[in-house]
């Protein structure tokens, strides 16, 4: 129980850092309070939740932590205003393989190999239809891909489906609702394409968290 208060303690307060960095950057987004702080502090709750029960290594619990606040920083962005800046997914490559690195040589071999296979894919993908897979999406791939990659090759292709089919669902299910608490966005609106990037963040956190656990 410990844990969990001070993971979750310790999320809203990472949470609450996120907001402001989110609205100090030069394309950032200014998201209401206490969006950020919900989102990290569940996060942190669920992974302290985890590590008391020894259900992840050391080095899986901080790159989970990393990982989730990344998402919640990236994620509002996109959801905000449909962009992904360079300010949060380009210094992501090397944050993941340092993080990466206390795993193995193995696992940091398969990160970077990693990270270039998803950006290449992704960079292909954005290539052949722009209007379903921004630019941004492709460079966040790369960090996205060199984690999922240390989980094992199998956690790449698991990690694309499901974001595909978290987008598929968002796209046909009403979302004024989410859309109006997370962004400010007033309902009646006309809708916009469905960002992807939120799909990626959640679909890679959520296997990265299945595939690190010791059986």
């Amino acid at each position: 129980m410990g844990a969990v208060l001070t993971g979750a303690v310790l999320g809203a307060v990472a949470g609450g850092l996120a907001r402001v960095l989110l609205g100090r950057l030069r394309r950032g987004a200014r998201v209401r309070t206490p969006v950020c702080e919900a989102v990290v502090g569940v996060a942190w709750a669920g992974i302290g939740a985890g590590w008391a029960a020894g259900v992840w290594t050391p080095p899986w619990v901080v790159l989970l932590l990393a990982l989730t606040w990344f998402a919640a920083a990236a994620g509002v962005v996109d959801l905000r205003h449909r962009r992904l800046p360079d300010a949060l997914t380009l210094p992501a490559v090397p944050a993941a393989l340092l993080l990466v690195a206390p795993l193995g040589p193995t696992a940091l071999g398969r990160a970077a190999v990693g990270a270039v296979l998803a950006c290449g894919v992704h960079a292909a993908v954005h290539l052949a239809s722009p209007r379903s897979l921004g630019a941004g999406d492709v460079k966040l791939s790369a960090s996205l891909g060199a984690v999922l990659a240390a989980v094992s090759w199998g956690a790449l292709p698991l990690a694309a489906v499901l974001a595909s089919l978290l987008t598929i669902v968002a796209a046909v299910r009403p979302r004024a609702v989410v859309a109006a608490a997370v962004t400010g966005g007033l309902p009646g609106r006309p809708r916009a394409p469905v960002p992807h990037g939120p799909s990626m963040l959640l679909a890679a956190s959520a296997v990265v968290a299945a595939g690190a656990l010791r059986w």
